[in-house]
């Protein structure tokens, strides 16, 4: 069988396939000409990340296509369920990034908490010139220690943050879908384990009650937070985004930093990727990455090992 992988994976992933006996080839093909490219070599596994889009033309247009595998958890860049009714076997990898994501939340949340960003922009320009007024301007920062971190949407990256969270003192409310309880599990030295036990709470509790808020929901129609869920929080409050553009509404996200009512924001993913507004990008209270939530070796690693594995799975036989 043919796998193309036109959106990267880690080589491991790529040499695990090779040695079941899969056909792989690693050309980055444009999405106008994916179809067609698809057709002409009759590939069976398309692979993608999040910049190759897999809609219905494609699916149709494409009868050779047996699987559609996702290097990631958000699978908004493919119709899922379209698929699935032609008989497409639709994969993701939802585990492989958790941590990889929900170390980034914690660089942002440092980072906002001591206002790094801004330092790091204006160190280099005036740290030569005004070292004791930066210094002075920069010394009212924040320990997270003790604060309370409020996470939306609690599946696998919300628990990891979780255990972070837990992991340097600071205390921990979660909504989810549905209120219930569930079980945090911190691992130690010498498989030392504490098991703590978090109910989840209305989202409403969530807007109230926390020092820090991160959301980790799939990509939504409306935005999640917006100006009526921005003034039911604390003020200076920090807000955290490294699931899906447009779950905040960046409108009202700025409006409420230029206020204070948000004392700042790390946002990993934007409402108009690949080109983010430019007063989000501009912005003194804005923590910024481009889309790296999962891009560290350890989590492409696991994610090309994970793909094969399921990819072997169901079509080997």
């Amino acid at each position: 069988m043919k796998v193309l992988v036109n959106d990267p994976i880690s080589r491991s992933g790529i040499e695990a396939l090779e040695k079941a006996g899969f056909e792989v080839t690693s050309t980055k093909v444009a999405q106008e000409q994916l179809k067609s490219y698809i057709n002409d070599n009759e590939i069976n596994v398309l692979l993608v990340r999040s910049a190759t889009k897999v809609r219905k033309d494609i699916i149709d247009g494409c009868p050779s296509l047996k699987l559609i595998g996702r290097g990631g958890v958000g699978m908004d860049n493919i119709d899922v369920d379209y698929a699935k009714s032609k008989g497409i076997h639709v994969i993701n990898t939802p585990a492989a990034s958790s941590s990889s994501v929900a170390e980034l939340v914690f660089a942002h949340l440092f980072t906002g908490v001591r206002s790094l960003h801004d330092a790091n922009r204006n160190m280099p320009l005036e740290g030569d010139s005004r070292f004791k007024e930066l210094k002075k301007s920069y010394a009212g920062g924040s320990e997270l220690k003790g604060k309370t971190l409020g996470i939306i949407g609690f599946g696998r990256i919300g628990r990891e943050v979780a255990k972070i969270a837990l992991g340097i003192g600071m205390k921990v409310i979660a909504s989810d879908k549905e209120e219930g309880e569930t079980e945090i599990t911190l691992n130690f030295y010498n498989d030392q384990e504490i098991v703590i036990p978090i109910k989840t709470e209305h989202v409403d509790q969530i807007l109230e009650d926390s020092d820090y808020i991160t959301l980790h929901v799939p990509s939504q129609k409306e935005p999640v937070i917006g100006k009526e869920e921005i003034s039911r929080m604390k003020n200076g409050v920090g807000i955290i985004n490294t699931s899906r553009g447009g779950v905040i509404d960046e409108e009202a996200l700025l409006e409420a930093l230029e206020s204070g009512k948000v004392a700042f924001a790390g946002l990993d993913t934007f409402e108009n990727e690949p080109s983010p507004s430019i007063k989000i990008l501009m912005n003194s209270h804005v923590s910024l990455s481009p889309h790296i939530g999962a891009s560290t070796a350890q989590a492409q690693e696991r994610i090309g090992l994970e793909l094969a594995d399921q990819i072997k799975s169901l079509l080997k036989n």
